[in-house]
């Protein structure tokens, strides 16, 4: 008789969170029901604070967000930002913020015992793969996160979502870069938005206080290394931002 194999439970567990959520699962229940096919309307404006109701009734009118790069990348990592809270640490983006092409990521990546990162380990070895067949290295884009840090269960929380993307289109309007590229489901559900007709396709724009830039969505390193068979629409989602870049 052979010996009983030990089953780690909160290994497993782990494992199966993290693959519904790289297939775009972010939440485990809901009180109403939700068609999942259906983009979300785009949310409101960004704000520093959501409004507070005075004794009144009339609302308070919401704290500016910092207007230049340099003193809202100081103020996102302050106690003021929605991670805060999280007891993880924060990862702030990398490479160049004057780069024409930005890259935002759901969130750091955190495991392994190793420190966060933006897109390390195993999934940040595919990412520079990915970027050297476009002819570019890390240090020739700007890479920003929607989260700053890494929250429980690699989810981002429900409650958190609207401020976060928020923030990420405040972010993209100070960096105003000439192209962007979305990396992830999460990344895509709550920044892309479509006219309907490029659905499917990755493509799209991202609104933000400035106006509004086109975008390409890709599937995040991280899901391609579960699911190889999905590099060949990385691939085209690749390409499609090199065809774009050219006629810029």
């Amino acid at each position: 008789m052979g010996a009983e194999p030990i089953l780690d439970w909160r290994a497993e567990a782990a494992s199966t969170l993290e693959w519904w959520h790289d297939a775009g699962v972010d939440m485990l229940l809901q009180d109403a029901p939700r068609d999942w096919l259906t983009r979300a309307p785009p949310p409101a404006a960004a704000t520093a604070t959501t409004a507070a109701t005075t004794g009144g009734g009339e609302a308070a009118a919401p704290e500016p967000l910092p207007q230049t790069l340099e003193s809202f990348l100081a103020w996102r990592m302050s106690e003021h930002a929605p991670e805060n809270g999280w007891f993880a640490p924060r990862v702030a983006p990398e490479g160049d913020p004057s780069a024409p092409l930005m890259i935002v990521t759901d969130m750091p990546e955190s495991g392994n015992g190793e420190s966060p990162a933006l897109i390390g380990g195993a999934p940040g070895r595919l990412f520079d793969r990915m970027l050297a067949a476009i002819g570019m290295t890390r240090a020739d884009v700007y890479i920003a996160p929607v989260a700053w840090a890494a929250p429980v269960a690699t989810q981002l929380p429900p409650d958190s979502e609207t401020r976060l993307a928020d923030l990420a289109r405040h972010h993209i309007a100070l960096a105003s870069p000439k192209q962007l590229l979305l990396l992830g489901r999460t990344t895509e559900r709550l920044l892309l938005e479509t006219d309907g007709a490029d659905a499917n396709d990755g493509l799209g724009y991202v609104n933000h206080s400035r106006g509004k830039m086109a975008a390409v969505a890709c599937l995040h390193p991280r899901f391609l290394l579960k699911h190889p068979a999905n590099k060949a629409d990385a691939w085209k989602n690749l390409q499609m931002l090199l065809i774009r870049g050219s006629s810029l």
